[in-house]
């Protein structure tokens, strides 16, 4: 599967626990009981199983810790800290910080793994362990079920007072992580300080408010910061979807600026909005990034499984080859290395860049734009009229725990036999010019049903024929 996650959310209309096991960290709801949410037996729970594992590759592990802003994050991260340190592990604590930065740090620091420490689009009652390997990558499938029985036996170690590990702070990585992007020979730099661009952020007050106008600053951009205090009060939901972010689209509306940025708490999803206040579409970050990329350098792409069909359509121009993954950061990394895709990610605004890391990064992808917008020379609503113009309808059904999803996935396999069928990652069915993909979501209880055709209200009727089906299949 990829990134491995342990779910856990107390549903609020019955006194149910749904404990899911998935591909993107340690997850759940902050206050409750222990073993219900992320309570703070919970972080030292998983925090000493993911320490005890380290030990058992390497005697003396370091580990790079960093957060996004939100409220828990520093009462959490003190509590990995000090577990690791009380089991010979030494740290170093980036504080607030983004995904893709602590990930390039690992590396940076020859350290043996990373935890980041955030719950990603989820709301501010939410927390994560993102746990990364000394590649500065999220853990296998493997390693992870390896740390989830270490934190089921609680068979763990601890180490004499001698023994404890070593804290040290290092503010610094978020500039220095701007600095290699900038030194990237796809960022075209002067081109871009050259046109004087004025761009509007949304960073949700959280650490893309420190990040995004650090590295819109250097390329001489002029910036509009929105939301971008680093308090953690998010003033809308935080997953970056047009209804979310209609005050940013609003501002634009007023013809002051070139571009709206919008990135979600931990910085490695990219969402960004016309001039005249029209959302370019989260699906097509990726889309406008890799035809600039594919552009400089002819070669394959990827993307999971929910992506739009768009970046084939483009790979295919520039004379390259086209992959689809399983869903998850991990799944699309592990299939950019099999056929050595020179640009990846999701469809979600998650830009991968190889040769700067291998991980989701909105900073990269913002630095990718605006060169392509730079060279171009045109309106951003211009640029997004160039691409193949598909639609994609995104919904979801919510999950009790005596609802069977393989079941249902069998009855609609069996329901759509005669059509092309994908069951890399939930079911996958072809239309003659559409597709429907339905999966159990990583990171929330429910069933994600997307769909994609070339107009949007030929998406949603596929998808809510889907959702019918589903719906009958349950009742009966």
């Amino acid at each position: 599967m990829g990134k491995f996650h342990i779910f856990a959310h107390r549903k609020k209309s019955q006194n149910l626990l749904t404990l899911l096991k998935s591909i993107s960290g340690i997850r759940g709801t902050i206050g409750g009981l222990p073993g219900d949410t992320l309570s703070p037996i919970d972080v030292v729970k998983y925090s000493a199983a993911y320490g005890h594992w380290l030990r058992t590759t390497c005697d003396k592990p370091l580990v790079i810790i960093g957060r996004d802003a939100r409220p828990s994050g520093s009462t959490i991260s003190a509590l990995v800290c000090a577990t690791l340190q009380a089991q010979g592990i030494s740290v170093i604590d980036l504080g607030l910080s983004t995904t893709p930065t602590v990930e390039m740090a690992v590396t940076a620091e020859h350290a043996q793994g990373g935890i980041i420490i955030t719950a990603s689009h989820n709301p501010a009652g939410w927390n994560a362990l993102k746990l990364l390997n000394e590649k500065g990558e999220f853990i296998s499938e493997e390693d992870g079920r390896t740390i989830l029985a270490f934190a089921d036996s609680g068979d763990v170690v601890f180490a004499e007072v001698k023994k404890f590990g070593s804290y040290t702070s290092n503010d610094t990585y978020i500039d220095w992580h701007i600095d290699r992007i900038l030194e990237h020979p796809l960022v075209d730099v002067e081109a871009i300080r050259a046109k004087k661009f004025k761009v509007i952020v949304d960073a949700v007050n959280s650490t893309g408010g420190i990040a995004v106008p650090r590295l819109l600053k250097k390329l001489e951009v002029d910036v509009t910061e929105l939301h971008c205090e680093p308090n953690g009060l998010f003033p809308h939901n935080p997953e970056p979807v047009p209804e979310n972010i209609t005050q940013i689209c609003g501002e634009l509306e007023s013809g002051q600026f070139d571009l709206g940025i919008v990135v979600d708490p931990d910085v490695d999803r990219l969402v960004l909005v016309c001039e005249d206040g029209q959302p370019f579409g989260e699906e097509y970050t990726l889309v406008a990034v890799s035809d600039y990329v594919l552009g400089k350098r002819p070669g394959n792409t990827v993307s999971n499984l929910s992506s739009t069909r768009a970046l084939r359509d483009i790979t295919e121009k520039h004379g390259g080859v086209y992959y689809a993954a399983a869903v998850g950061e991990v799944n699309v990394v592990t299939k950019m290395k099999e056929v050595n895709a020179v640009i990846g990610g999701e469809g979600n605004g998650g830009v991968i860049l190889p040769d700067l890391h291998f991980g989701r990064d909105a900073l990269a992808g913002i630095a990718l734009f605006l060169s392509s917008l730079a060279e171009n020379g045109k309106s951003v609503s211009m640029l997004r009229s160039r691409f193949p113009n598909y639609h994609i309808s995104k919904n979801k059904i919510e999950l009790t725990p005596d609802i069977d999803v393989d079941m249902i996935l069998e009855e609609l396999k069996l329901k759509y036999f005669k059509n092309p069928i994908n069951t890399v990652d939930g079911v996958k069915i072809e239309f003659e010019t559409e597709w429907v993909h339905l999966r159990k979501s990583n990171t929330e209880p429910i069933i994600r049903i997307y769909a994609e055709s070339e107009s949007q209200v030929t998406a949603e009727h596929l998808a809510n024929k889907l959702i019918s089906d589903i719906k009958e299949i349950i009742a009966d």
